[in-house]
């Protein structure tokens, strides 16, 4: 599996923590060039020299902005164009949409946004539209949503796609890894079956992260800390994910969702086309793309 990523050029967002640092050092560690996206240019600047520390020979190069912002969702891909120019391969061999938060009560961005409706599910609609063509112009590029077991029992509130009116932070997150699915699966057929890119949803199952500890009531970090005490590690999760950008037998595959390297079935609404044609016209007024 190592020499498949040799040379690649991949692209992971929230990688300065959690399965995205964990994905972005796996990767590391097996020769892809890097391209990291975090918030934070302290920890941007940690992670980079912790992942060229793995592999002195390798290209990582780490890119700062907050993906909550669509302005900002524009000038990473634009920097990451210049990146892959400089380098003399203007290609992308992978993108692992990974960045995620979760909010406990409603929050909108600058732009009006819900914040995890922003970050979970426009942020990843609108930088894969963006890299589209770097990831059409290598021979054959993977996309990888890091969605979640949590979007089974739950549907699109089609009239308050948000939750802006009865906002539930629980409920809006479910949506929006509903979100990635449903992007996974209209995004594989606008495509087609001929195209150099091919587009997965990673399941990492329960993972041992931060991400119910952060702007959360004391209760749900109470709760969160024990839930996530039978978690599996980043690391672990991060396998899943690296599978799917480098197993060469899943690039003909007909499966869209999977964890720990095996497909799964993904719930009915998460299959449902025109749900997925639906919500991809909401995305792309959204993102002023309509």
């Amino acid at each position: 599996m190592a020499s498949s990523l040799i040379g690649k050029t991949i692209v992971v967002t929230g990688a300065t923590s959690g399965i995205g640092l964990a994905t972005a050092e796996a990767l590391a560690r097996q020769g892809a060039e890097v391209i990291g996206v975090g918030r934070s240019p302290q920890r941007c600047q940690a992670a980079e020299q912790q992942l060229r520390g793995l592999n002195p020979a390798g290209r990582v190069t780490y890119c700062v902005a907050d993906l909550t912002r669509q302005d900002e969702v524009r000038r990473l891909a634009e920097a990451v164009r210049g990146i892959t120019a400089a380098a003399g391969r203007p290609a992308l061999d992978g993108l692992v949409n990974n960045a995620g938060t979760f909010t406990f009560w409603l929050a909108l961005t600058p732009e009006g946004f819900e914040t995890q409706w922003a970050l979970n599910h426009l942020a990843p609609f609108l930088l894969t539209q963006e890299l589209l063509p770097l990831l059409e112009a290598a021979p054959a590029a993977r996309v990888v949503t890091v969605s979640s077991g949590s979007h089974y029992h739950t549907s699109l509130n089609w009239t308050d796609i948000q939750l802006r009116r009865h906002y539930n932070g629980l409920l809006a997150y479910q949506q929006t890894k509903l979100s990635n699915v449903l992007f996974t699966v209209e995004l594989n057929r606008r495509l087609g079956p001929q195209s150099r890119v091919r587009a997965f949803a990673a399941d990492p199952g329960l993972v041992k992260t931060d991400i119910g500890l952060k702007g959360t009531p004391a209760l749900v970090q109470w709760i969160w800390e024990r839930r996530r005490a039978g978690g599996i590690s980043p690391a672990e999760a991060a396998r899943g994910i690296v599978f799917l950008l480098s197993e060469p037998s899943v690039r003909d595959s007909s499966q869209v969702y999977w964890k720990h390297g095996r497909p799964q079935p993904p719930s009915r609404q998460a299959l449902d086309v025109a749900a997925a044609q639906r919500l991809w016209a909401i995305s792309a007024q959204m993102c002023g793309m309509a």
